[in-house]
């Protein structure tokens, strides 16, 4: 593509919505109130087939740039790597002072959903996340829930720029990005065999909350063997599939605990533990504290006793 044969704009494009945060509220707000702005937007924006769309930063830009492909295609570079985008792509340019260019393509542009943010921690925010330029656009399903959850974040920046707007607009701004980072696990697809797997087996966990489930029991209701279902249910889960079992049982027994007056030795029961003292210690290894200091500090007794 030849960029000298395009007419480059930065904006202005018909049935566009845009928002320019002005730094100077921004800067305000960041010396107030800088715990609730370690990640903030600095502006956002829609563009509808936007022929002739062009942005270059030869030195880079302070802010992470995420831009939604909805429908046509565009190009970005950065540094000295090329790539393109086509319908449901998204990529996010972490924020560098690496040479960054991007534009629609001439006969197809691009229609996108674009937000620019930034802040204190966003170097350890992409460290954290793994947001690398060098990965490129990633591929998703069509994305109903971040195109809602940007409508909000942009109907909340409307009203104003008061410290409720913007906290309402930047809290939501980590919905946004995680609708992309971590689509829905729960989302059920025709082709998702092993999607299915696990969430059956977490249901067959919570209805059977009260039992003593093996990993053999788990992986024979799916016929498949014991490493290959655990192989499955890690990758998923991020842990073994006892562990999720357990962790589902103390978040059980959180509720029992807080909710009702019931004794330590019912709720163990409850939960298919004979042995409340084993059960006592399985509940402070998960959640750091026993189940008798839990009951006291969610009663609001722990309190009151320090004091006395």
């Amino acid at each position: 593509m030849n960029n000298s044969t395009i007419s480059k704009r930065r904006d202005g494009f018909d049935g566009q919505k845009i928002i320019h945060i002005p730094p100077r509220i921004l800067k305000d707000y960041l010396k107030k109130h800088p715990a609730l702005f370690h990640i903030y937007i600095a502006h956002i924006g829609y563009f509808p087939k936007a022929f002739s769309h062009y942005r270059e930063w030869r030195k880079g830009c302070d802010d992470n740039i995420f831009i939604y492909c909805l429908t046509g295609k565009g190009y970005y570079i950065i540094d000295d790597q090329k790539f393109e985008v086509t319908p449901n792509q998204f990529f996010v340019i972490p924020a560098t002072d690496k040479f960054i260019k991007y534009w629609a393509d001439t006969d197809d542009p691009w229609t996108i959903y674009w937000v620019h943010y930034t802040g204190s921690i966003i170097d350890n925010f992409n460290t954290s996340l793994n947001i690398d330029f060098s990965k490129g656009p990633v591929p998703i399903a069509f994305n109903n829930k971040a195109i809602e959850i940007w409508k909000n974040i942009y109907q909340c920046l409307e009203m104003g720029y008061s410290i409720e707007n913007l906290c309402n607009a930047n809290f939501r701004l980590y919905h946004f990005i995680a609708s992309f980072l971590f689509p829905d696990k729960n989302a059920r697809s025709e082709n998702n065999v092993n999607l299915d797997i696990i969430n059956s087996t977490i249901m067959d966990m919570k209805n059977n909350i009260d039992k003593k489930l093996v990993v053999e029991d788990m992986a024979n209701l799916h016929k498949l063997s014991c490493s290959h279902f655990s192989s499955l249910f890690r990758k998923a889960t991020g842990m073994p599939p006892i562990d999720y079992f357990i962790h589902l049982k103390m978040q059980k027994a959180c509720q029992l605990l807080y909710t009702n007056k019931a004794k330590i030795k019912e709720v163990a029961m409850d939960l298919g533990y004979e042995d409340p003292y084993y059960f006592s210690r399985l509940f402070k290894k998960y959640m750091g504290l026993s189940p008798e200091q839990y009951k006291l500090t969610t009663s609001g007794q722990l309190s009151l006793q320090s004091e006395l």
